[in-house]
């Protein structure tokens, strides 16, 4: 983008001079691509008027021209321009002169007559890429002044290489906004003064999609006057940005975009039929736009429609069919807000790039309709006159972007940057960018301007506290590596080596989607879960897992279907839980298994897999950073697991995990034939571990004892174990069940338990006596705690 440093300087006037103020620009991150300094060298360039013209006696595509440049006398000029006629103002060269492009004149013959000087076009002074003859200027020109003083000139014109993210800065004002936070200079007052109505024509407008138009400002002016110009300080403004004037109303609407980063539409009020709406067009429907292509219309192009169907393409251009001419007396200025992902890709989808999508495209501000309407008609009245009717302002507020308010953590910003800046430095840079700031602890609660689509996260907070402050503030530091041997810790078991244990064990790791069919999620936890994606890829994939179950299930579902019969799989990755801005975030290890405990071989018969298997396998894993009876198993209920073949693991009273048998109504939905068995372990509380304490190695023999008890058959094998190992805890080593029996000899509803008594001192040999205290000593409390029953 091309801007004006005089039309820059006019919103904002840094003490800076050309250099220093383009430097700041490219570090504030709008890249300077270069700087044209236009027209330098036309200091002796005046202001002519030609009196008379008059055939040239021997070419007839040359003029001789009695011009007047403000001398004494009248100068004889040879002119070859075709638009050169009486009356016209244009600009002198006399001789003596260097023209930019380096030629210097002298008087000269042409064709046999003296020609003292050149009228010059925009072209031989640098001041335009092509022109249609001599260079026409205003009749208030004043004559015999030089040219430099009446077209405001030399000018610098910086050529911006702006990012697609600011589309905020495709205007004057928004450059003028960044230099003003910067530098701490003044910012010209942003607002218009509304223009009153003096008469009450309205253009009626209705908003029927407003997803693709929330917002849609627009004002009629009558009469206004046919012979009016665009000032020349409006054209130059314009032609320095790379804009062509055509006609006031035109140039008003390019003006006003330039300045405002808001593009606007004029239409001949009269050439209007019925109330003006924007809406998907229909697929094959065709419209004639102003550059006179017809371009037939897709269904996902968002066009404006009157009565007689579409007369331009949203954001993109206007159709002929409304377009203002030389006749146009009455007009209609429309301003409107296009939603991005309307207007994105379509003008390139039609072969086509305007002014107008390509802010469209990257972001316009929500909130500035009405003040570009406001502006367009106070410079319409003062160029042309005419009458202004109401400013119609239709609003559907619910589908405006909303600026929500953003997290900026102190410690946050000094670890990205680096460096530490004091807050009211921060709040003053967040300030001058026009941010919403509210203190808070640690932080600062921050809310972007409507014009800014690009901050919606932290980190783009950070990014422009860094650009004001400045990168090249920023101190160099030199960084260290640290050493790759990292800390040991013997309170956390590494869950590679959790891996490793379950790889062993013949199960093989998978990694799957972190993001579940809601359903499935639902099924597996028993609750719905509140982390719903609004983006998702399939709508199987609309929510976070709240458990590695669906996964591993689905997983084996596929494997099965592929005729796998032994599966066995394990993952190690994140559960999510909570809600949108507040969730939290678990690290677990899930098992499935499922077919014959071991693949099929001659040594032994195939035998299912069952409960007890993988409960071996979870132990194998807690054994890693537990102590023997530090975890227990208690039978529970899980919406996903089979009632009767569940259990919860217990550590230290804290539930870290369940395993049991996939619930028969899961596994039909997966069509798995065999018993499914799972398992699911909170890894942080499953793996920590405390430093071993040597213990010295008796050397003297352990005697067993075994003793067989009849307990009621809802008694838990761990509620025997711990009973047994506390009645003497010095001398029993180990307590080991080694046989259950139910059956003949044994009453309904009970059952026998066959436990082995491990026993061992470290100071002495054990007598048959000890053995028999510590014996009876167990029996007596199975039999006071559990009522139980010595079996002859």
């Amino acid at each position: 983008m091309k801007i004006a440093e005089s039309w820059l300087r006019e919103w904002v006037n840094p003490e800076l001079d050309t250099e220093a103020l383009s430097h700041q620009l490219t570090m504030l991150g709008h890249e300077v691509d270069g700087i044209e300094f236009d027209g330098a060298g036309l200091a002796d360039i005046v202001i002519a008027e030609v009196l008379k013209v008059s055939k040239h006696p021997d070419a007839d595509k040359l003029s001789l021209c009695n011009v007047n440049d403000g001398s004494d006398e009248l100068v004889d000029v040879v002119c070859g321009a075709p638009n050169v006629v009486q009356g016209m103002k244009t600009p002198f060269a006399r001789p003596g002169v260097t023209l930019p492009n380096g030629m210097k004149l002298r008087k000269a013959k042409i064709r046999g007559v003296v020609s003292n000087g050149m009228l010059c076009s925009a072209v031989e002074l640098g001041l335009g890429d092509e022109s249609d003859g001599i260079m026409s200027l205003p009749q208030n020109a004043e004559v015999g002044s030089p040219l430099v003083d009446f077209l405001v000139l030399p000018d610098a014109i910086i050529d911006l290489d702006l990012t697609p993210n600011r589309g905020d800065c495709f205007s004057v004002l928004g450059i003028a906004r960044d230099v003003s936070a910067l530098t701490g200079a003044e910012l010209k007052d942003t607002s218009v003064v509304a223009v009153p109505a003096t008469i009450k024509d309205t253009q009626p407008v209705e908003l029927v999609e407003p997803s693709g138009c929330p917002r849609f400002a627009g004002r009629v002016i009558r009469g206004i006057d046919l012979s009016a110009e665009s000032p020349v300080w409006m054209t130059e403004r314009l032609r320095r940005a790379g804009l062509r004037a055509i006609s006031p109303v035109v140039d008003i609407t390019n003006y006003v975009m330039l300045e405002f980063g808001q593009p606007l539409h004029a239409y001949d009020f009269g050439l209007l039929q019925g109330p003006i709406k924007p809406r998907l067009a229909k697929s094959g429907e065709k419209v004639t736009l102003l550059d006179e292509n017809e371009v037939e219309l897709t269904a996902d192009t968002l066009v404006i429609t009157d009565d007689s169907g579409p007369i331009g393409i949203a954001g993109i251009m206007g159709g002929l069919s409304t377009a203002v001419s030389d006749k146009t007396t009455d007009v209609f200025f429309e301003a409107a807000f296009w939603s991005q992902d309307f207007i994105a890709g379509r003008a390139r989808a039609y072969g086509m790039h305007t002014d107008a999508s390509l802010r469209f495209e990257r972001g316009v501000d929500p909130a500035g309709q009405g003040r570009a309407i406001e502006r367009a008609t106070q410079l319409l009245l003062e160029i042309a006159g005419g009458d202004a009717g109401p400013l119609v302002d239709e609003i559907i507020e619910e589908h405006l972007p909303v600026r929500g308010e953003i997290a900026l953590r102190k410690d946050r910003l000094t670890r990205l940057l680096g460096l530490e800046i004091d807050d009211a430095k921060v709040e003053q840079i967040l300030s001058g960018l026009m941010m919403k700031i509210a203190p808070a602890d640690g932080r600062w609660n921050v809310t972007a301007p409507s014009h800014r689509f690009d901050i919606a996260i932290e980190a783009d907070l950070i990014e422009e506290v860094a650009r004001i402050h400045g990168y090249d503030s920023i101190p160099e530091t030199t960084a260290f590596s640290e050493a790759p041997l990292e800390t040991v810790t013997e309170s956390k078991i590494d869950i590679g080596l959790a891996a490793a244990t379950l790889i062993a064990r013949d199960y093989q790791e998978v990694v799957t989607y972190s993001f579940v069919d809601e359903t499935a999620n639902s099924a597996f936890t028993g609750s719905a879960s509140e982390l719903v994606l609004s983006n998702p890829i399939s709508s199987e994939m609309s929510v976070m897992r709240a458990s590695l179950w669906p996964g591993l299930v689905a997983a084996a579902a596929t494997n099965s279907a592929r005729q796998q019969d032994r599966i066995r799989l394990f993952e190690a990755s994140k559960s999510f839980h909570g809600k949108l801005g507040a969730h939290t975030e678990v690290v677990r290890i899930a098992g499935l298994a499922a077919g014959p405990v071991r693949p099929e071989q001659w040594g032994s018969a195939t035998e299912g897999v069952d409960f007890f298997d993988i409960k071996s396998d979870v132990e194998a894993l807690l054994s890693l950073a537990t102590h023997a009876g530090e975890c227990h198993f208690k039978a529970a209920e899980h919406a996903a697991l089979q009632p009767g073949q569940t259990a919860e693991i217990i550590r230290n009273n804290e539930v870290i995990g369940v395993l049991g048998k996939l619930h028969p109504r899961l596994a039909k939905n997966y069509d798995l034939k065999k018993a499914v068995f799972l398992f699911e372990l909170d890894a942080e509380k499953s793996l920590s571990s405390s430093a071993p304490v040597a213990a010295p190695i008796s050397k003297y023999p352990a005697i067993r004892r075994d003793i067989a008890v009849i307990v009621d058959d809802k008694i838990y094998a761990d509620q025997i174990v711990n009973a047994v190992a506390a009645t003497s805890p010095k001398l029993i080593q180990d307590v080991r069940i080694f046989d259950i029996y139910k059956g003949a000899g044994i009453e309904a509803g009970r059952k026998s338990v066959a436990i082995g008594l491990i026993l061992q001192e470290t100071s002495r040999t054990l007598t048959d006596d000890d053995a028999d205290i510590v014996t009876a000593a167990a029996v007596k409390k199975l039999e006071d705690q559990f009522a139980a029953v010595l079996r002859d």
